[in-house]
């Protein structure tokens, strides 16, 4: 009878909107395995250790990420049996995403765009897939839920909004359209009373998310 031993471990995939391009939060690897490679921060939960904590602790420890609001949500679980040259591992991935989060205290951590990372140059392990799967769960979830309101500021305007659609999802949309389509949204947004100069032009009306958990009607990503 073989004596099998497997590591678990949490990954972070954690993004956020930086100059207009979405970003990532990646480690850059300088011991093997993968020496000189991006990985994604993450790393070995403790044996008393529950996942959710594992992940807010990593979120400090690996990330370099304290004392910011952030949403975060189990992704996956990666478990191929050759992902990691050391030892058998399986790897829970985490998903994080807020506006505009700061530069990585940890000086091997820092934010690159997701474009350059998941087409080219080298990525540890399997964490371009897992990057890309969490991509996708957040593109997927900006259509049903109200997601896209983690990556603005408490109060933020309709344009704002677009915006991180717009980044997030890699394509132009229609300003008037999605204006009627985010208020039209049952309790997705909800006005404050105030209006803001910041995007220029004329007094924009600043808006908080609302208590709503999925998007009715949804946000659909245009198809052309």
């Amino acid at each position: 009878m073989t004596d099998a031993r497997v590591a678990v471990t949490v990954d972070l995939v954690v993004l956020t909107v930086r100059e207009q391009r979405l970003s990532a939060l990646v480690w850059w690897r300088d011991r093997s395995p993968y020496a000189e490679s991006w990985s994604l921060p993450g790393g070995f939960i403790q044996l008393d250790e529950d996942l959710p904590v594992a992940a807010q602790r990593l979120m400090a420890e690996r990330a370099g990420l304290t004392d910011v609001r952030i949403h975060l949500e189990q992704l996956a679980t990666y478990g191929y049996p050759d992902r990691d040259p050391r030892q058998r591992v399986v790897s829970v991935a985490y998903l994080g995403l807020a506006p505009d989060l700061p530069a990585s205290t940890r000086a091997q951590v820092m934010w690159r765009p997701v474009d350059g990372l998941t087409v080219k140059g080298r990525i540890a392990f399997d964490h371009r897939r897992i990057l890309l799967d969490g991509i996708e769960r957040a593109r997927a979830k900006l259509e049903y839920s109200p997601l896209a309101a983690a990556f603005c500021p408490p109060e933020f305007t309709v344009a704002e909004l677009r915006r991180v659609y717009e980044i997030v999802w890699g394509t132009p949309l229609d300003p008037r359209n999605f204006h009627r389509k985010v208020t039209g949204a049952r309790g997705f947004l909800v006005p404050t009373g105030t209006t803001t100069t910041r995007d220029g032009g004329r007094p924009a009306r600043l808006y908080r998310r609302g208590d709503a958990e999925s998007l009715h009607p949804p946000m659909m990503r245009p198809t052309w």
